[in-house]
């Protein structure tokens, strides 16, 4: 425990900003990347809250919806 902060709330806290961080992004690329790293934290995140489903499943989806349109044709993103 870090200034009262357990680990699990630094995964979430540092996921959000990494979120927020990426929808400042002008080039939807790295929006995309930098919002899977965030997105991929909040599943740890989600399952260090002992499975909390909703927040697992979304940040799954916004993951996977990520990959896919990052393996595309990068002139189709």
């Amino acid at each position: 425990m870090i200034f009262g902060i357990t680990f699990t709330e630094w995964v979430g806290y540092l996921a959000s900003i990494i979120l927020i961080i990426s929808f400042m992004m002008k080039n939807v690329r790295k929006l995309r990347i930098i919002n899977s790293i965030g997105a991929a934290l909040f599943v740890a995140y989600g399952i260090m809250l002992t499975y909390s489903w909703p927040i697992i499943i979304t940040n799954q989806f916004i993951l996977f919806a990520n990959i896919y349109y990052l393996s595309k044709n990068n002139s189709t993103i």
